[in-house]
């Protein structure tokens, strides 16, 4: 063996050290992983991400995928002629527009995922809340009275199809599109369906892919652990702020129903699930009880 291929070897040796510990720490356990945002970008991207939850499943990590698709919707209705409207950064989700919602995310981006860890060898299935009544959504009511039209927000989780998939080498990608009353199909907020899915399931671990490196402090510094008890106070003095608020809202509701922790990270970081879950460095915010 020659200097330079010894240095491999020992190179990988302790990387495969480091990584032990925490591969036995996640043996078995749920791990729901919400992929958005520009992490959904580039093909590349998409590769990587399915590369690494195929590593985590071969692991013995049970990884749960929900995604959104909020500028592939936009793209397509702008191609249909279709007038968006959003208030409160919701969009505004007449039946026309629904029908194309879900044919979106439950079609094409659902299936692309499917089609991106089938092919770096894993066995991927696509489904969406709609699926064995996953999760059934209510319509939101506004305080002001508007009427936001087939937007929902979860009302019941019901594991019985997951817990069918989980353990058996599949890995299941989520839409966030659940039935409501009456049948009609609704368009959840994916990070509010991810942590009713989480909690529901009794994640170890819920990881936001976003397009922000986790949560800052004022000096734009990142806050690389909060307790849950912290995050009012952040909110009040404008620490937290924006897109940011609604983010970290869901994590407090996924810890309270039974999630161990909630990361917040940089989708755009290569590799960014596997260096949070199996280094020792992390990647973002870990937000615990």
């Amino acid at each position: 063996m020659t200097t330079e291929s010894a240095d491999g070897a020992l190179q990988q040796a302790r990387i495969l050290m480091q990584a032990l510990p925490h591969m036995l720490r996640y043996d078995e356990a749920i791990v729901v992983v919400k992929y958005g945002g520009h992490a959904m970008g580039d093909d590349q991207g998409a590769r990587d991400f399915s590369r690494d939850m195929v590593l985590l499943e071969q692991s013995g990590v049970n990884p749960v995928v929900v995604h959104g698709g909020g500028p592939q919707i936009g793209a397509m209705l702008n191609r249909l002629g279709v007038e968006s409207k959003f208030t409160d950064g919701l969009r505004i989700t007449d039946g026309e527009t629904m029908g194309i919602v879900e044919m979106v995310l439950a079609g094409s981006i659902n299936k692309q995922i499917v089609g991106f860890i089938n092919s770096e060898g894993g066995r991927a299935i696509g489904l969406t809340g709609k699926d064995g009544r996953m999760l059934t959504a209510k319509k939101v009511v506004r305080p002001d009275g508007l009427d936001l039209g087939y937007v929902g927000e979860p009302d019941k989780v019901d594991t019985t199809v997951l817990d069918q998939v989980l353990g058996r080498e599949l890995i299941p990608v989520l839409a966030p599109v659940a039935q409501g009353p009456g049948g009609a199909s609704y368009n959840v907020n994916a990070d509010t369906f991810a942590g009713a899915i989480a909690g529901a399931l009794g994640a170890k671990r819920l990881i936001f892919l976003t397009d922000v490196p986790g949560v800052l402090d004022k000096n734009k510094k990142i806050i690389e652990q909060l307790k849950i008890s912290d995050i009012p106070g952040l909110i009040a003095d404008g620490t937290i702020t924006g897109g940011m608020i609604p983010k970290v809202e869901t994590c407090m509701y996924a810890i309270e129903r039974g999630v161990e922790g909630v990361v917040i990270l940089d989708g755009k970081l290569p590799h960014a699930v596997l260096i949070e879950l199996l280094t020792d460095h992390g990647a973002g915010t870990l937000i615990t009880r």
